[in-house]
């Protein structure tokens, strides 16, 4: 019972959500200038769907999220990995990178439209730096969690570097990567949609300033209501990778529950 309890639960809470919000525009007259009501909002959605110059943006956002947590992905497993191994190395480059990290990344949108210009490669890029750092330092907290006793297994049965790494340490780093990939996407699709506010003519990111500089915020909160949709459902593909790629792990298993 308790494992098909969010299936019940969780759209009732939105439901109590939507009756909340349209009490509350009801009750105190609301501007639907400053918040429309449900029902304005889903109609809203509705006729940007119908319309298909919307599936060209949502087709841009998606490859531009996409693309860049693809590189992230690649470069942060990567450089993580290395890290996690040569232990020198990641001392002498951590100032650095704790530096990077802190940095505001959206500062970095002027250079990288001059550098990249304002069509999709900026936002690609983007939407690579924001995502990086967290699947870096899980690949790396994944990779130093191992165990020593597991690595002395391993020397006892002389495998060779590359069969530990695969069935010792890959193995190990793999929940925490997929971590870093779930709070990767999230952040992947931040930075392609501040890109394209900022500094773009494509994509949902742009729809959503198109319609405030139009004083349409019924059409705005139905962008917005596209762009939820569209973070929920490439979040839910990566925890369905990780379901798949490490069912064995506890993360997976206690959801089974």
């Amino acid at each position: 019972m308790g494992k098909y309890a969010a299936w019940v639960a969780t759209p009732l809470v939105l439901a109590l959500l939507v009756l909340i919000w349209q009490f509350y525009v009801v009750v105190f007259e609301v501007s639907p200038f400053i918040l429309p009501p449900p029902l304005a909002v889903w109609h809203a959605t509705v006729e940007l769907l119908s319309e298909p110059k919307t599936y060209s943006h949502i087709a841009i956002t998606v490859y531009e999220t996409v693309a860049g947590f693809l590189i992230a992905v690649v470069i942060g497993i990567v450089f993580g990995g290395l890290l996690g191994k040569i232990r020198w190395l990641e001392r002498t480059l951590n100032p650095l990178i704790v530096g990077l990290q802190v940095m505001p990344k959206v500062a970095l949108i002027p250079l990288f439209i001059v550098w990249f210009g304002f069509g999709p490669t900026s936002k690609v890029v983007l939407a690579a730096v924001i995502s990086f750092f967290p699947i870096m330092t899980n690949t790396i907290l994944g990779m130093k969690s191992v165990e020593t006793g597991h690595r002395d297994v391993m020397l006892a049965l002389n495998a060779s570097r590359w069969q530990t790494f695969k069935e010792v340490e890959l193995q190990n780093a793999l929940p925490f990567i997929l971590t870093g990939m779930e709070v990767g996407i999230v952040l992947a699709t931040i930075g392609a949609i501040v890109g394209e506010y900022l500094g773009g003519s494509q994509g949902l990111g742009y729809m959503a300033v198109a319609t405030l500089n139009a004083f349409d915020v019924t059409s705005m909160f139905g962008v917005i209501f596209l762009l939820t949709i569209l973070g929920l459902v490439l979040y839910f593909f990566v925890v369905m990778l990780r379901r798949f790629v490490t069912p064995w792990h506890e993360a997976v298993t206690s959801t089974r529950d």
